[in-house]
């Protein structure tokens, strides 16, 4: 196995279109995250991105190119931080594009606590926390939803449960569509994808979900900064998880859907999950209005999250709620249909981003209009013992990659592998001396997220920042990471 690679600029690098690519493959990385990626194939191993990145080229009306952000690594079909748009009139969508956790993101609270007000009261504060927030494998919330109410959820996403009384109408002003995309219909999805999901809004879930307090330990630009009302020392709080079974039950589903309709319109299928339809197809819009549905599921579990934090953090430190706000929350597993120029023509695309995140503009009318002058706020997650980002969006992003950037550092070992080499007990005592506690609901858990799993984060946003797709805000660590 071979794949021709060309380095086109100090960040970028390009697989050259050939055989049966549509456009070539283009990948914001340096020189080191490369070499992991050409060892792979190297080392002959069938599931790799290089691979995936070119049969995302091959998809019919793909524009562009097939993207990849520094974050990459091998996902089902599409590898994780990939980018495909594709035109609306004769382009496809793709399960393996979306994911099995449809709007997987993150919301990120802003409270007016520093670092030294949670001195001595950390551990009061994460206990608190774990007690509150229902987090692991199958974990159930206190919200038991009626096959209606279910469908409510579907169709209104987080204004759901703003409406139920769970968090504030302003809540929704900062939260990516406002907290619910239109277009979803519960009738495409299926009864046991809701059944699955009646229990489960306002539940962090397991795997690499968290939720975790964090202090801000850098400011790199001060204007965009007070823009998002973010200061050194400031706790802030990010929750990261997504539409849990219901969104994993619909990618199930509508593998099988779009396997037949592969075969029905003559695509060829690379790998399984790659299965894809046309989008103007019955089967595609079909599969597009069940991804919306999923995507206001977990705009609405993230809104649920939120309000039973701001609880935890009333009960543990006597917080005033009001004063616990959303910076935002943006999703980093979706397709959705956005309008953006190729070759100087404006289009309606479907841009599908399997762990990336949106990263509009200034500008852009999607973006809350208290940062559009800015950009939109992006929000990258690290690992519980290293740090996360803030960034915001560009105008060079917008034009050379749909307003896309990284999601997170990427992982460099997978579960298995990560279980073997490190032990969830050892890896808590670990982190406990350096002054971030760790409370799982699984010590495995905790072992597969081991940090030394992941990419060096701050290398990857050097990348973004570098290549100007996303430019630094601001740079946190963790103070309490709560695991399922």
């Amino acid at each position: 196995m071979s794949i021709e690679l060309k380095q086109i600029s100090e960040l970028v690098w390009e697989i050259p279109k050939s055989g049966e690519m549509f456009v070539p493959g283009k990948i914001y990385a340096d020189k080191d995250l490369i070499k992991h990626l050409v060892d792979d194939v190297s080392r002959g191993k069938e599931w790799n991105a290089l691979v995936q990145i070119r049969n995302v080229a091959c998809l019919p009306g793909i524009q562009k190119a097939s993207l990849a952000m520094a974050d990459i690594h091998p996902g089902y079909g599409f590898a994780i931080g990939a980018i495909g748009a594709f035109d609306t009139q004769d382009g496809v969508i793709s399960v393996a594009g979306v994911g099995f956790d449809c709007n997987c993101g993150v919301r990120t609270l802003k409270t007016g606590l520093t670092r030294d007000d949670l001195k001595g009261k950390e551990e009061n504060l994460a206990n608190e926390l774990f007690r509150t927030v229902p987090a692991g494998i199958g974990s159930e919330g206190r919200i038991k939803l009626s096959k209606n109410e279910i469908n409510d959820v579907l169709v209104k996403g987080a204004r759901f449960a703003v409406e139920r009384g769970y968090g504030t109408p302003g809540d929704l002003i900062f939260t990516e569509e406002e907290g619910c995309v239109n277009g979803a219909d519960p009738d495409t999805v299926s009864d046991e994808a809701k059944r699955r999901g009646s229990s489960q809004i306002g539940t962090l879930g397991s795997g690499n979900h968290y939720l975790e307090v964090q202090a801000v330990e850098e400011i790199f630009d001060e204007d965009s900064a007070r823009v998002f009302g973010l200061f050194r020392g400031q706790v802030l709080i990010s929750i990261h998880c997504g539409s849990r079974a219901l969104g994993h039950q619909i990618g199930m589903d509508y593998l099988k859907t779009l396997e037949s309709a592969s075969r029905r319109y003559d695509i060829p299928v690379r790998e399984r999950e790659l299965v894809c339809a046309p989008f103007k197809s019955e089967e595609g819009r079909r599969y597009f209005k069940a991804v919306n549905c999923g995507i206001n599921a977990a705009f609405a579990n993230r809104q649920v999250i939120a309000h039973l934090t701001r609880k935890a953090l009333r009960s543990a430190l006597g917080v005033n709620e009001g004063t616990v706000t959303t910076l935002y929350d943006v999703g980093h597993n979706t397709a959705k249909t956005e309008k953006h120029k190729v070759d100087g023509v404006e289009k309606q695309l479907i841009v599908h981003r399997k762990g990336a995140t949106r990263a509009f503009g200034p500008g852009r009318p999607e973006v809350p209009s208290a940062y559009r002058a800015v950009g939109q706020p992006v929000l990258v997650g690290g690992t519980m013992g290293t740090r996360s980002y803030i960034l915001h969006g560009t105008q060079k992003g917008m034009d050379e990659t749909f307003g896309t950037s990284i999601h997170g550092a990427g992982r460099i070992s997978s579960r298995e592998s990560a279980k073997k080499r490190w032990r969830g007990k050892d890896l808590v005592a670990q982190l406990k001396e350096r002054g971030i506690i760790i409370k799982g609901h699984s010590l495995s858990g905790v072992a597969e997220e081991a940090p030394g799993a992941y990419k060096d984060v701050a290398q990857v946003v050097d990348v973004v920042h570098n290549a100007g797709i996303a430019e630094r805000v601001a740079m946190t660590v963790p103070l309490i990471s709560v695991k399922g």
